[in-house]
């Protein structure tokens, strides 16, 4: 398979509580057997690297990270896993699903945290090689009702205890980057059973996984 294509690019976005690790488990089932040679990682993280920006980015007693700080440590995390994991993958011909990817900055920092498009963009370009994804699914979900499912899951991280306008305000810019790029993004109705969602996504990837050669 993929004798000398380049792999694809799927990512998992959206807010808190939406059932992104649910579906990232039924997607790469679904996707490892249709006989896709496959990578799966998420962000921040998928490198030691990345996964000790993990920890600093959402370790509540870093109550005092400013938002540009935080953008930096997202895109320091991406470049990371693009040069490592995900760039050396496509270019084997291998395909990669990651949960969460640069529409998160858009989302949260830009959003969320109010930092401009353009210079987001522009670390876009830098960081993550201007890498963006074959296809995005978004899973959108009404904000009270993914709060109410992320305060089940234990303590609250250092993004969880943001207040309701931040999600609210990352809920638009997700909504507004699948609308300004139809071709990409997927949204799927998160508030639907695990594998209703699950369906939706399949169908989304459905052209893609049909367009791979045998």
């Amino acid at each position: 398979m993929n004798h000398g294509q380049r792999g694809r690019l799927i990512t998992l976005e959206g807010g808190e509580g939406a059932g992104k690790s649910t579906l990232l488990r039924g997607l790469e089932a679904h996707l490892r057997a249709q006989d896709i040679d496959l990578v799966v990682t998420r962000e921040p993280g998928g490198t030691a690297v990345g996964e000790a920006v993990r920890g600093m980015v959402l370790d509540a007693a870093n109550n005092e990270l400013c938002a540009e700080a935080e953008l930096l440590l997202m895109f320091a995390s991406r470049a990371q896993l693009v040069r490592q994991v995900i760039e050396p993958a496509l270019a084997a011909g291998r395909w990669v699903l990651c949960d969460r990817f640069t529409d998160a900055s858009y989302a949260y920092q830009g959003g969320g945290r109010g930092q401009p498009v353009d210079r987001i963009s522009g670390l876009e370009q830098w960081a993550a090689l201007g890498l963006r994804p074959d296809i995005t699914l978004l899973l959108d979900l009404p904000v009270s009702e993914g709060r109410a499912r992320a305060a089940g899951r234990g303590e609250a991280d250092r993004i969880e205890v943001e207040g309701d306008a931040f999600f609210e305000r990352i809920r638009r810019a997700y909504r507004e980057r699948a609308v300004g790029d139809p071709g990409r993004f997927r949204v799927l109705d998160a508030s639907a059973t695990p594998d209703a969602v699950l369906a939706q996504a399949v169908a989304g990837v459905s052209g893609l996984v049909a367009g791979v050669s045998p």
